[in-house]
């Protein structure tokens, strides 16, 4: 799991990283630390953090404004402020905040929150894609769907798109299992994501629109209508 903790009060950034460090020392966490929104922004650009933890009140770009630019660039990261100030709590609403904690923030609180996201992100199945600058890991959640492109495949998400070396084929048994359905020779998509059907072609979150083979049509059909059945129970 990867931490970041931005407060211009130095001394609290560090007294939360020993904290994090005391609960969790035999577990792979790091915590990066930033006394300035600007700092975090930029490092947010090429570091996935699965957690931020925000003061609120800080000069400059303030934890609010700060949170809604990292919403833009992702989704799905956890966002916890850091605040003594509760009438805040309704800002948070606007960028999904996870909660808030009062500062100074105490063991109890830190391991609540710590533990809470463990515990989803355990239950939660992912991918790890590889590619020429590394791993990294793709909630399954988070995928819209896969397209085939010669020796390669696209990994479209609801935050962006990865390129890596493969086929369909080496995926679809696994992926089938999870409410994915190959629609095309070139296209694998996420049932959850289908936001539209018409005719020989369905749409998915984002606006894409994708063709289902006609040799797919009737079994298609049947996955994304056995699929809707078992949500709506």
């Amino acid at each position: 799991m990867r931490i970041a903790v931005c407060d211009d009060e130095k001394r609290f950034v560090s007294d939360f990283s020993a904290i994090v460090e005391r609960l969790y020392r035999s577990l792979d966490i790091a915590v990066d630390e930033f006394s300035d929104g600007v700092q975090l922004l930029q490092s947010f650009r090429s570091v996935k953090y699965d957690i931020v933890f925000l003061d609120i009140e800080m000069p400059g770009l303030d934890g609010i404004s700060l949170a809604r630019k990292l919403r833009e660039l992702s989704e799905d990261v956890y966002i916890v402020f850091l605040t003594g100030h509760i009438e805040y709590a309704l800002k948070g609403y606007e960028v999904n905040a996870l909660r808030y904690l009062t500062k100074p923030a105490t063991e109890e609180s830190v391991h609540e929150v710590l533990d809470h996201v463990l515990k989803k992100q355990s239950s939660e199945k992912s991918l790890w894609l590889k590619n020429r600058d590394g791993e990294r890991r793709v909630w399954l959640s988070e995928i819209v769907f896969i397209e085939a492109q010669d020796q390669n495949l696209i990994v479209y998400t609801l935050s962006g798109s990865h390129e890596i070396r493969g086929k369909l084929n080496d995926y679809e048994v696994q992926l089938r299992q999870e409410g994915f359905f190959r629609i095309h020779r070139s296209y694998m998509v996420s049932l959850s994501k289908i936001a539209g059907i018409s005719g020989k072609e369905i749409t998915v979150a984002g606006g894409f629109k994708l063709p289902v083979a006609r040799a797919k049509e009737h079994e298609f059909k049947d996955a994304f209508m056995s699929y809707i059945s078992k949500e709506a129970f």
